[in-house]
């Protein structure tokens, strides 16, 4: 019901049943007309498609190829974070199916980092936009910019990695993790913006979005968080990255520098450690 100042006027409910995805799909773009017309994310909600990709993950291969861009992450946090699965239920399928837990470790512990997250948020939730720390990379606060880049939001920045980067956040939703350090660095480190206007940014594309994880991973990669900044390389991007990802140095100039030639060009002003 809206109340428009001299009677209240009911309004139908939206509706819940569609005959396929595709009618789903139609009838919110029809009641979002502003919206770019763009495929659908390939996450699909619903308890049924979470315990369908609950069933199909594989906590041994999780710990050897996490890093990888194609490797066997799970894509569960959608679900974990709109409240369709929680984290005990993933530790406990995980446990019954495969077995002693020391076996993948590594995947138990980005539950609890999860978690972590949580607490911290509950404990300082000031903290979740306002700087933990100072920048430890010589420059000031005040020296970030607050206005994200055009060429940045538009995905035609001067790196095609972090173009693909873009591409894929803004179609589809969702970022393998490693992909989402690279950006918020890139972002912060490259371009001098703000944590907090990047974090915001992404905030705005991510299906499994949520303050905790996503801020505060954004001010350990700024270094409001954390004893250094987080930066890679091209070398790095191309260790990690598949051959959908063009990691050319002619097609990534402003990547393509060892970390200490990285470091020289970025924090100029920095002092202390590497």
């Amino acid at each position: 019901m809206v109340y428009t100042g001299e009677y209240v006027q009911r309004r139908s409910p939206l509706p819940s049943d569609f005959a396929d995805r595709a009618a789903l799909v139609a009838h919110v773009a029809s009641i979002a007309p502003w919206l770019t017309p763009t495929e659908p994310s390939p996450f699909v909600g619903g308890r049924q498609a979470a315990e369908s990709r609950l069933h199909a993950i594989r906590p041994l291969r999780y710990a050897r190829t996490r890093n990888h861009l194609d490797g066997a992450v799970t894509r569960l946090s959608p679900y974990i974070r709109h409240g369709i699965l929680t984290l005990a239920e993933v530790r406990r399928h995980a446990i019954a199916v495969h077995g002693d837990p020391e076996r993948f470790e590594k995947f138990i512990q980005e539950l609890a980092w999860r978690d972590y997250w949580q607490r911290i948020y509950r404990a300082h939730p000031e903290w979740i936009w306002s700087s933990v720390e100072p920048y430890k990379t010589g420059w000031s606060e005040a020296e970030y910019a607050h206005d994200l880049p055009v060429d940045v939001a538009e995905g035609r920045t001067d790196s095609a990695c972090i173009n693909a980067f873009i591409s894929t956040l803004t179609e589809t939703g969702y970022l393998h993790n490693h992909a989402r350090m690279y950006l918020a660095s890139y972002i912060v480190h490259w371009r001098r913006v703000s944590w907090q206007t990047g974090a915001r940014w992404m905030m705005g594309h991510l299906l499994d979005g949520d303050p905790a994880s996503n801020n505060l991973s954004w001010q350990w990669v700024a270094s409001t968080f954390s004893r250094k900044p987080y930066i890679f390389n091209l070398a790095n991007v191309q260790k990690y990255t598949g051959g959908d990802v063009d990691t050319r140095p002619e097609a990534n100039r402003s990547l393509d520098a060892s970390y200490a030639e990285l470091s020289e060009r970025l924090f100029p002003h920095r002092t202390g450690g590497p």
